[in-house]
């Protein structure tokens, strides 16, 4: 065989003309999707060891009814075959609401809680990755997503204490972006606060009044006003965002 000379001067076969291309080298394989489950499954235990029971109770039933059903009519085996898999999804949807259940309480009272709480939001949302405001002793901070019900600043932190920080970015809005509905939710355990793991459903819920091209226009307005804080170290919702994993059953 021929072979080629490379730059440090020793011979490297040289391959043929049909021979196959040499694969590039793979990075480290992801874990497949019962080992994803078994995960969550275990962080979920760990966390919320009531959600086991609450898998199991859903399954037994399923395969309960099932089973009733087809002794009703003469048809178990059928009837079986339709639970068995009903059972298994209904104890996957159960051990995917405990788990961001779970999730939540990991990262609760963390700085950039609030930030990870909207970083689940779906398509359709325009979420600031940094708090837009923040206060560097105290760590209290107000993020910022945009969607079609307006603009949602969701801040952490005591009431009266952020309370300053909203009214600030309130105020700037309002000379940016006047007529554009501005909606405040404040996370928290405190009264008239919303629990983290709550903080998603809270802002699908809000009524839509702007349209998809209203939002990207609400974005790029707000976009050049521009935001230059001095983040504390920890403020960083990429480092406090739940486990994805535990999302995926949504």
């Amino acid at each position: 065989m021929s072979h080629a000379i490379d730059s440090s001067g020793s011979p490297t076969p040289k391959r043929r003309l049909f021979s196959r291309k040499p694969k590039p080298g793979k990075g480290p394989k992801k874990p497949g999707r019962m080992k994803q489950i078994a995960e969550v499954f275990t962080m979920t235990r760990r966390n919320d060891p009531s959600a086991v029971w609450f898998m199991l109770l859903a399954f037994v039933g399923i395969i309960a009814v099932g089973l009733l059903i087809g002794l009703l009519i003469n048809n178990v085996i059928t009837l079986m075959i339709i639970a068995v898999p009903l059972a298994f999804l209904a104890a996957i949807f159960i051990l995917s609401r405990r788990a961001e259940r779970a999730a939540f309480s990991q990262i609760e009272g963390r700085p950039g809680a609030a930030g990870a709480a909207l970083s689940v939001l779906r398509r359709g949302w325009i979420l600031q990755e940094q708090p837009v405001a923040v206060n560097p002793r105290t760590q209290d901070a107000v993020f910022r997503v945009i969607g079609r019900p307006g603009v949602i600043l969701v801040s952490e932190g005591p009431s009266t204490r952020v309370k300053q920080l909203v009214d600030g970015e309130k105020r700037k809005m309002a000379r940016i972006i006047p007529n554009v509905p501005v909606h405040v939710i404040e996370t928290g355990r405190d009264d008239r606060q919303v629990p983290l793991s709550k903080v998603p459903k809270t802002v699908q819920k809000l009524k839509k009044t702007l349209t998809k091209q209203e939002v990207y226009a609400v974005d790029k307005r707000l976009t050049a006003l521009g935001t230059k804080l001095p983040i504390p170290k920890g403020v960083d919702p990429f480092k406090a965002r739940p486990d994805r994993k535990a999302m995926r059953g949504r």
